[in-house]
């Protein structure tokens, strides 16, 4: 028994040692760092979080089961706001609160969202609690572990700062395209059934003027909370072609007020400066596509896509960009670097901006029109049916004054693209040909009704003056615009020394504008009827309204002149002329132009206020039509202003294209 006894004292000591032992162990524990292995598996259960959160899935086996489902209908209210994007989720750390048992984790952990491409992203660390729950280490959601400082109910949205696109300039600084207030037009699909969508679309193209099945297909492809566009009308402006349909009884039409870049009228030099409106799915999907090509670090979620000074950002849906012109040519200056702000939406639905960066404003484009003579231009082609031009140019810096096309040419670039035969208005150039072989101005030569050469009749016009038939001098015949006396010299000018004579005036080589522009060509080879051809400014001779103002301009300088039209494009100089224009050329040229207004056939201008009109008319024939139809041209000078008029179907130079350069000339002499 005693021994008994003994055994069961000793075993009552080692047990009451071991427990002493425990709770010493126990105790130490609670005032240690957890167990490696424990930080380990809450790690893993905040790893499993992030990747859930990085994905745009609430992965709930990651969480407590008292959060669980307050986290999968909270978290996509409180990040719809965002749209479709998806942060960037990295834990950051997972690390013991102060003061706190072996029972909760804090895991640090960041989100990086890319609101625009190209743009410092949305960066934030939030703080994730992390517990020990029967199930092991679990997430216990609450808002703020998805968005830094969110508490319940609140929630975040991404707005868009529109960058103030840069303005269109003129000459001396005048504003030419401006914000100026708008009425956007067109349909609301919040605000009409989704079967009804199409026939209000058709009702409303129909009312405005617009093709009904295009714009039906845009607003049925559109999201249903969608504002799809038709037109855009300045305040106080009606639909043309419209049909008079009162807009309020369609439904879903809707109409918005906003500002948009407009010029001072909605021709204003259209084909040169374009057009502004909302990136089209084309244009937002080539922008991507440039972004994509050029390396841009534009991923969702990357760190480091902030975008260096100057960079182009990607456009984006609702963006405002050029669609043509020197809008589209130069819209990454133009439309500047729209910004982002985020913002925290309270239950009530007041705002507070959680994070913001700022636009950065468009460079402004600035050109050498000049608002009054580009007004003046199309005032004067206003009434003109078929295509028709006005170029104006000052010679004694090359800038572009003006480039108007008529309603007639139907939005086509006639005045810097459109390539015809330039008729007798080319005679500037085979004067100064004839000149530099020998021929003066007193030079006599023949003018009869018709001239045959090679078998092939070529006559005047047909209400040439019958008083000027005869040996004339060439400055007679030039001021009369006599073809056979010109092509009775045709031995005395080469084909080649006809081309020259014409890149000396500037013809030839295509000019820096920063838009598409042609100033034509002139064959070095021809022969024959061909020559006797060009001699006239027929054949395969071809300019545009922009070339034949340059060739006047540059009679007016007394050297070549390179039209230039933006101010901060490069340098248009071009290759310097082999037989550059010399000032005695250029005067005698002067003087023959002055002739044409003073006794020949552009005696209209000869009125005119101001300084002496220099003028030459041209009359080309074309097609195959029995009689021909003809172009009409009429080129001029008055001062330091050098302008070329075209019209595409006309009667004759002086009858045509005369009365359009006369009333430009009064309407800009009228507004200095």
């Amino acid at each position: 028994m005693t021994r008994l006894d003994h055994r069961s004292a000793a075993t009552r000591a080692a047990g009451l040692a071991l427990c002493a032992l425990t709770a010493s162990v126990a105790a130490l524990s609670a005032c240690s760092t957890i167990l490696p292995s424990e930080q380990d598996r809450a790690r893993d259960a905040v790893e499993r979080f992030a990747a859930g959160m990085a994905t745009g899935q609430v992965e709930t086996e990651s969480l407590t089961r008292d959060s669980r489902d307050r986290a999968a209908s909270e978290t996509p209210l409180i990040l719809a706001g965002l749209g479709d994007r998806r942060p960037g989720v990295a834990v950051v750390s997972v690390e013991r609160p102060v003061g706190d048992g072996v029972t909760r984790l804090d895991a640090q952990v960041r989100y990086t969202w890319q609101i625009r491409d190209g743009l410092p992203p949305w960066s934030y660390v939030a703080t994730v609690p992390v517990v020990r729950t029967d199930d092991g280490w679990r997430v216990r959601w609450t808002p703020s572990a998805v968005v830094l400082g969110l508490d319940a109910r609140q929630r975040v949205r991404a707005l868009r700062l529109a960058a103030p696109r840069g303005e269109v300039l003129g000459a001396g600084g005048q504003p030419l395209v401006v914000d100026r207030p708008v009425l956007r037009v067109g349909i609301d699909r919040a605000k009409v059934p989704a079967a009804e969508a199409a026939s209000s679309a058709r009702r409303l193209a129909a009312a405005v003027g617009i093709d009904p099945e295009p714009y039906a297909g845009r607003v049925t492809a559109a999201g249903p909370q969608a504002f799809v566009e038709a037109l855009v009308l300045r305040v106080g402006q009606d639909p043309e072609g419209g049909d008079g349909t009162d807009l309020s009884t369609i439904p879903g039409a809707s109409t918005i007020k906003e500002t948009r870049p407009l010029a001072p009228t909605p021709g204003f030099a259209s084909t040169i400066i374009g057009r502004v409106g909302p990136a089209t799915a084309e244009v937002v999907q080539h922008s991507q596509s440039l972004q994509g090509s050029q390396g841009s670090q534009g991923s969702q979620g990357s760190q480091g896509s902030q975008g260096s000074q100057g960079s182009q950002v990607a456009v984006s849906a609702g963006d405002l960009v050029g669609l043509d012109g020197l809008q589209a040519k130069r819209d990454a200056e133009l439309r500047g670097r729209a910004g982002y702000e985020i913002e925290r939406v309270h239950e009530n639905g007041v705002t507070e901006p959680l994070h913001t960066v700022k636009p950065e404003p468009g460079r402004p484009l600035r050109t050498t029109l000049d608002a009054t003579a580009q007004l003046a231009a199309e005032r004067a082609l206003a009434d003109v049916d078929p295509a028709a031009a006005v170029v104006a140019i000052q010679p004694s810096t090359g800038e572009v004054r003006a480039v108007a096309t008529g309603p007639g040419s139907k939005g086509a670039p006639t005045a810097t693209l459109g390539l015809y035969a330039p008729g007798s208005t080319f005679k500037v150039a085979t004067a100064l040909a004839l000149l530099r072989a020998g021929v003066t101005p007193e030079t006599t030569t023949p003018c009869s009704q018709r001239a045959t050469v090679d078998g092939r009749s070529f006559k005047n016009y047909d209400d040439y003056p019958a008083d000027r038939l005869g040996d004339i001098s060439l400055r007679t015949a030039f001021a009369s615009s006599c073809n056979t006396s010109l092509i009775s010299l045709r031995d005395k000018a080469t084909q080649q020394s006809l081309a020259d004579a014409a890149v000396a005036l500037g013809l030839g080589t295509d000019p820096a504008l920063g838009v598409p522009a042609s100033l034509g060509s002139v064959p070095r080879e021809a022969v024959g009827t061909e020559h006797a051809a060009s001699l006239i400014g027929q054949g395969k001779v071809q300019t545009t309204p922009l070339g034949m103002a340059t060739v006047v301009a540059s009679v007016a300088a007394g050297r070549v002149v390179r039209p230039r039209l933006v101010l901060d494009a490069p340098d248009p100089a071009g290759d310097a002329p082999r037989h550059p224009l010399t000032e005695t050329e250029a005067s005698a040229l002067r003087d023959l132009m002055r002739r044409t207004t003073t006794e020949g056939s552009g005696r209209l201008l000869a009125d005119v206020p101001g300084a002496p009109v220099l003028s030459k008319t041209g009359t080309a024939e074309y097609g195959s039509e029995a009689p021909p139809r003809t172009h009409a041209w009429m080129v001029a000078v008055q001062g330091d202003l050098a302008v070329a008029v075209f019209v595409e179907d006309g009667a004759g130079g002086a009858h045509t294209a005369g009365p359009v350069l006369e009333r430009f000339l009064l309407d800009v002499g009228a507004a200095r």
